[in-house]
């Protein structure tokens, strides 16, 4: 797995993100309130939304077209909406925030 330095947590706003253009493609990274963090695509599956500028509650982002939301921990869009985003590991060392380029499961 390669890993991408992506800076601190302060880096990442807290209730959204920001994302980063890797070869996987463009990736999402969130922050919630309990400064856990996320990566996922940035790609909503409704319309392709960019999910890096929507808001982050708990372990959802909404997407800021439509306001789907998505589950970051299984990266499924949360009943009745359907449809899927893919994972990506964060790894923490203090606040210092590292994405894994390797996929994860669903």
């Amino acid at each position: 797995m390669e890993w991408i330095a992506l800076g601190t947590l302060e880096d990442i706003p807290a209730g959204g993100g920001r994302y980063v253009d890797t070869l996987a493609g463009q990736i999402a990274v969130l922050r919630n309130e309990k400064d856990e963090v996320f990566a996922v695509s940035n790609q909503c599956p409704h319309r392709g939304g960019p999910l890096s500028e929507g808001f982050v509650s708990g372990n959802r982002v909404f997407c800021p077209l439509h306001n789907w939301q998505i589950d970051l921990e299984k990266g499924e869009a949360v009943a009745p909406d359907s449809g899927c985003v893919k994972r990506f590991p964060i790894r923490r060392e203090g606040d210092e925030i590292w994405l894994g380029l390797e996929e994860m499961t669903r």
